[in-house]
């Protein structure tokens, strides 16, 4: 076996940890605070149990994130050897995609289903919506999609969710009676479509096992002999039932090994629930219970402050985290008077904290609670010529050219992928329009029949028909290409044969070459994937085949995307940093209605979890943390007042550098009211608003009437001077010099403003 020396990797941890690591039998319960080293306990436990000679596939490690499984995979080769490769390791989603792809025709699905991702289930939704003749503003999409998630993760079928009261009640209250009855045709859609959703792949799993417990479920209890689960504060009930259909039997060894941290239970927006972490015990009540509370990320300020802010948590599993680091600076805190003021100021220290703690902008991080926040950031940073990223924007495979390549990919190995086949049969144009795909439509609804399959059977037009078989033809032979040759020769054939190369070719604009180069750059990818066994230390699958190929890349999640090495100060929203740490963390917009949120206000669960979210922020920071607040900002076109968040007041005055005077009562941090100021932070006093008459022959000009160089007046601006335009048609912006206001250069999207051109 190649692997070092047992005392080689358990010296390596500390008393807790090791105790952890070596206590494989029966259920145990790691609580890991933030730093606490938990990844390298989750690793050196499985490196534990292999040098325990028990067989790689015996065990099955539960991940969220690709990016935590590859972590975890390449720390446990460098201990045990290549015995990573036989591993079940991996997302959720991925391990059960994985275990549907060879079970699924037990539960009527074709074993090479297509995965649905959102685009596409919103995409099925919004026609069963309109075939249903429903008002589309009402059942809107996303509302309708979040509802059938959120049915599924509970293990409610539609014919339960017709008989559910409650659930019946709560859809007339919304006016949307046929939630039920949209879910019902959703669901017969995929299956005849021969695909799943992301919530299927959980959805399925558990139906899987309910269908077939002396079969299939117990085929993989007795494979599954170690059940580990990371971050299992953030599972929802179909997860945590999963887990227990294969560990929690009459008979069991019950060796599950759980990880997490209640006090980071952020997600129950999309369906986690604490509750599986905090009531654990109650379903392993033999539980071995182990609290990683020292942090080896944070100085000793950050850690007390964490302590300070999550005690206010009533529902919680005890704990205390410290750490040996003393030194450090104490918590910076500010007050602004506005929001534009709180992103100047936190531009300049973050020019601050490169220039004296010359720390790297890829180092700095600016977190918010909504990602609305980021736009005055962003202004004062390009100002600032400090080059920054915002991670949760448009990823690089919802591009629409990607997302066409893909389609085609989808259809020649799936031809029943009727999401797929929706989007490309007229893409690039060939003649086939949407009147004739909506009567293949209903003739394939009328047969039950795939839309596929109605394409050769409905009696069209000769000319249609003509069309249609020529595309038939083509997928055709694309899907016999799939089933003999690699993902590269397949998908670069595809591009060029489907005419999609030759269209973005044709497009000699600065957008066409954008475009092309991202068709570009995922064929690169897809060659990468072909060439090689493993990139950059990660390893991959040997079967290199197209159908390989997407299902690696439908599992993949936003972060998982390589970010390049480049110096620039991340923007992102607390939820988007979780499992991230930098040297300096901003935490801005500490105000009640924005953190907490004001969709919280009304619950304490709610709160507690904003509580939590908050704790989360602060523990990102290594060395230097800051958190900000405005006593007024633009939300929704107006100006608001909001007073400091309850958050804020729960530090300790020890552990905070402030130029904010507290007081017994009535300060911004004991009483949330109004805050008194000292030292050098004095606050602008308020300005009136200058009011701009509104002449009676003004008249707003059209967007495209307004040229560079005109002087122009803005009824709250007053009169300025275009100095420069960009973009084009509705997104065509203008920036405006108006010299009698502070910050008199302004952007303005002309779409939305009223300029009369003077």
């Amino acid at each position: 076996m190649n692997m070092e020396q047992p005392s080689s990797y358990l010296q390596q941890l500390n008393d807790v940890q090791r105790a952890a690591v070596t206590t494989v039998d029966g259920p145990v319960m790691v609580i890991a605070g933030p730093g606490s080293g938990k990844t390298r306990v989750l690793t050196f436990r499985i490196a534990h149990l292999l040098e325990k000679e028990v067989y790689p596939e015996q065990i099955l490690a539960l991940t969220f994130t690709n990016k935590a499984a590859r972590e975890m995979k390449e720390r446990i080769s460098m201990v045990a050897g290549d015995q990573t490769r036989r591993l079940w390791a991996g997302t959720f989603h991925s391990i059960f995609a994985r275990i549907l792809r060879i079970e699924a025709e037990k539960i009527g699905f074709p074993s090479n289903f297509s995965i649905y991702d959102t685009d596409d289930s919103k995409s099925l939704l919004t026609r069963i919506i309109k075939e249903m003749h429903l008002d589309k503003n009402q059942y809107n999409v996303q509302a309708i999609r979040a509802r059938i998630s959120s049915a599924k993760s509970n293990l409610i079928t539609p014919k339960l969710y017709a008989k559910d009261e409650e659930l019946m009640r709560m859809d007339r209250f919304h006016r949307r009676p046929m939630v039920y009855a949209i879910y019902q045709r959703y669901v017969n859609e995929c299956h005849k479509a021969g695909a799943m959703d992301f919530d299927d792949l959980l959805y399925k799993t558990y139906e899987l096992f309910q269908k077939n417990p002396d079969g299939v479920l117990d085929k993989y209890r007795q494979r599954f002999a170690y059940v580990l689960v990371d971050e299992f504060q953030d599972t929802n009930y179909l997860q945590y039932s999963i887990i227990k259909k294969l560990v929690k039997y009459e008979g069991s060894p019950r060796n599950i090994c759980i990880v997490g941290d209640d006090a980071q239970s952020i997600y129950a927006f999309r369906g986690a629930t604490i509750d599986n972490i905090l009531n654990f015990k109650v379903d392993f009540p033999e539980l071995q219970t182990f609290k990683l509370e020292q942090n080896y990320r944070s100085t000793h300020y950050i850690v007390q402050a964490a302590n300070r802010v999550i005690e206010n948590n009533k529902r919680q599993i005890q704990k205390k985290i410290w750490t040996d680091k003393r030194d450090g600076q104490k918590i910076k805190l500010f007050q602004a008077v506005s929001d534009n003021e709180e992103g100047r100021r936190v531009a300049d220290l973050i020019v601050e904290y490169k220039n004296r703690h010359h720390i790297a902008s890829s180092e700095i991080a600016i977190l918010y609670r909504t990602n609305a926040q980021s736009r005055v950031f962003e202004e004062y940073l390009r100002r600032y010529n400090i080059e920054y990223r915002i991670f949760g924007g448009l990823s690089f495979y919802q591009r629409k050219e990607v997302r066409d390549l893909i389609a085609y990919l989808r259809l020649s190995v799936n031809q029943r992928d009727e999401e797929a086949l929706r989007r490309i049969i007229n893409y690039p144009k060939r003649g086939i329009g949407n009147s004739s795909i909506d009567k293949y439509s209903q003739f394939a609804a009328e047969q039950d029949i795939s839309l596929w399959e109605s394409l050769e059977q409905f009696p069209a037009s000769s000319r249609v028909k003509k069309l249609v078989a020529s595309f038939r033809t083509m997928i055709d032979s694309f899907s016999q290409k799939a089933e003999t040759l690699g993902a590269y020769e397949v998908a670069s054939h595809i591009a060029q044969a489907s005419g999609i190369l030759d269209t973005l070719k044709r497009d000699n604009s600065l957008e066409g070459l954008g475009r092309l180069e991202n068709l570009t750059a995922l064929l690169d990818g897809i060659k990468e994937f072909a060439d090689y066994d493993e990139v950059d230390g990660v390893l991959l699958t040997e079967d290199k085949s197209l159908a390989s190929y997407l299902q690696s890349i439908s599992l993949l999640t936003d972060m998982d995307e390589d970010s390049g090495q480049q110096d620039y100060v991340t923007l992102m929203s607390v939820h988007a940093a979780k499992g991230l740490e930098f040297d300096a963390i901003f935490v801005v917009g500490l105000e009640e209605n924005i953190f907490p949120s004001f969709q919280s206000l009304e619950s304490q669960d709610a709160i507690d979890e904003e509580r939590r979210l908050f704790y989360v922020a602060i523990t990102r920071a290594r060395k230097l943390l800051c958190l900000s607040f405005a006593n007024s900002r633009y939300r929704f076109g107006k100006i608001v007042y909001n007073p400091a968040s309850r958050f804020v007041g729960e530090l300790g005055d020890e552990l905070v550098d402030s130029s904010i005077k507290k007081k017994p009562r009535g300060s911004i941090l004991e009483s949330r009211g109004t805050a008194t100021v000292k030292g050098n932070f004095k606050p602008r006093e308020k300005a009136t608003p200058r009011k701009i008459p509104v002449p009676a022959d003004f008249v707003p000009a059209a967007p495209y009437e307004i040229q560079n160089g005109m002087r122009v007046r803005h009824l709250k601006f007053g009169e300025g001077k275009v100095i420069s335009l960009d973009g084009s048609n509705d997104s065509r912006v203008a920036t405006i010099f108006f010299p009698d206001i502070s910050n008199p250069r302004r952007r303005i999207m002309l779409k939305f403003a009223k300029l009369e051109i003077l």
